[in-house]
């Protein structure tokens, strides 16, 4: 199968493989998703077999706007009109509990309820306007893998398996959406997966406590939401997290056990330790806004390297910086180098 890549003004092109069952990576402002008709469960099993993913793990449909939502759910929390007009389009999910039987079961892995965002990125929503129904859309990688945040990243995982892609450049944020349960209208809002939009920013705009699912998934359970996996977004070399007081003295490690070391590096930590980089992924500045931008890309690169060893950068696990961390911690199996 040919992988073709569609621009703008090919959207209508893209949009009939969609209606007929094929399936074609988008962009959005997070990663870029591999998208499929959420109406046809033929077209969503087979997003399954081209990312190797468990079919114990959910999808989230991807949707123009909320009124696509209420075809498919009638009993909604009490705060979701807030949060929609809030949020979207952006990067939260929000799950909720649909009509029996509205959409295939394989979207929801046999759950009764189904993960709903419209996304913010002008490409991907004239695409499921012009398909005229919703898009499952998880990351469009292999399973497990760091997600796609440009387009070759995804030819690169999935060239000759999907009819194709939408170009919508590099995306913005680079960490998947946040994902809020909604699905019990008694129920605080809980974050099930951490993402841009913060608990924090969440409870300032709703003036209510916004509970946090700590839970990790273990391989053998089936989770309730994506991105809840123990080990994840993993590139196939080893990747340790390094403290900022730990630099030195993860380098002299490395340079002990003569490991090639690739890093995921700000300016600052490239002028100071370039020399004992074999690799580097440079990060824009010191932010937590470019190390997130810039996390699955940079493991993705470095992973091309042949190095060892992938040293990343860790950031206080606050605001953008909880997204960040649970991707990361992820990455690398929850692993940090000691001292």
């Amino acid at each position: 199968m040919e992988t073709k890549k569609f621009h703008q003004q090919e959207i209508k092109e893209a949009a009939a493989i969609l209606r007929e069952g094929g399936l074609v990576a988008f962009p959005s402002e997070t990663v870029y998703g591999l998208g499929a008709n959420a109406t046809l469960a033929d077209a969503v099993k087979k997003v399954f077999a081209v990312k190797g993913r468990p079919s114990d793990n959910p999808l989230i449909v991807h949707v123009e706007n909320f009124e696509q939502v209420k075809q498919y759910v009638d009993n909604f929390h009490p705060l979701t009109s807030k949060i929609v007009e809030q949020f979207w389009p952006g990067p939260l999910t929000l799950i909720f509990k649909i009509k029996p039987g509205a959409l295939p079961s394989v979207v929801s892995a046999g759950l009764s309820t189904v993960s709903f965002r419209m996304p913010n990125h002008p490409l991907t929503l004239e695409l499921i306007k012009e398909v005229g129904q919703p898009l499952v859309g998880p990351s469009a990688n292999t399973s497990g893998r760091p997600s796609p945040t440009q387009s070759q990243h995804v030819y690169h995982d999935l060239k000759g398996k999907i009819e194709g892609i939408l170009e919508g450049g590099s995306t913005e944020i680079g960490v998947e959406s946040t994902v809020l349960d909604l699905s019990d209208p008694i129920q605080p809002p809980m974050i099930l997966r951490p993402g841009a939009v913060t608990k924090e920013v969440l409870e300032e705009t709703l003036g209510v406590t916004v509970l946090v699912d700590q839970h990790l998934v273990e391989e053998n359970q089936a989770p309730r939401s994506p991105g809840m996996k123990y080990k994840h977004y993993a590139p196939k070399t080893k990747v340790l997290m390094v403290q900022p007081t730990d630099w030195a003295e993860a380098f002299d490690w490395a340079k002990k056990q003569d490991l090639k070391v690739g890093v995921l590096a700000s300016p600052e930590l490239r002028a100071a330790y370039q020399a004992q980089m074999t690799a580097s992924y440079p990060l824009v500045d010191e932010s937590i806004a470019s190390a997130a931008k810039g996390l699955f890309a940079g493991l993705r690169a470095l992973d091309e390297e042949q190095v060892d060893l992938i040293f990343a950068p860790v950031f206080p696990e606050v605001g953008l910086g909880v997204a960040y961390m649970n991707r990361l911690k992820k990455s690398a199996n929850q692993q940090f180098f000691k001292v």
